[in-house]
């Protein structure tokens, strides 16, 4: 199994963000919605995709919110990975918790290309 990269597939922004990364990031991932995903395959639970995008590796535990998105680019080697491991040291590890927290929390809200659809379905 290679690493598995679990999004909302309801969000815009996050589906937005999952096919760029898709198309620029070399990592060997699958990228699922949570929506069609087997979460208890991936050890994962609802609430846990809920909350944060997922970073699920072949034989470790899952990672949440900026720990999966520093995972996903330190595993598509140089030059994302060197961004990867700096969101993971202190004090940028704090300050990427926080703005990922709040980007979650209002994602619905944010303008930008992921709105051409015309809405987001997360509950506002």
């Amino acid at each position: 199994m290679t690493a598995v990269v679990v999004y909302d597939g309801d969000c815009g922004l996050c589906t937005w963000a999952a096919q760029r990364g898709q198309r620029r990031l070399r990592a060997q991932v699958s990228i699922q919605p949570w929506q069609q995903s087997d979460l208890p395959a991936l050890g994962l639970s609802e609430a846990d995709v809920r909350h944060a995008v997922q970073w699920v590796p072949a034989g470790g535990p899952p990672k949440a919110g900026h720990r999966a998105i520093a995972s996903w680019l330190i595993a598509s080697g140089l030059p994302w990975s060197v961004a990867g491991r700096l969101l993971l040291v202190p004090p940028v590890s704090w300050i990427a918790a926080v703005s990922y927290r709040l980007i979650a929390a209002h994602r619905h809200q944010i303008p930008g290309p992921w709105r051409r659809d015309g809405a987001c379905a997360v509950p506002k």
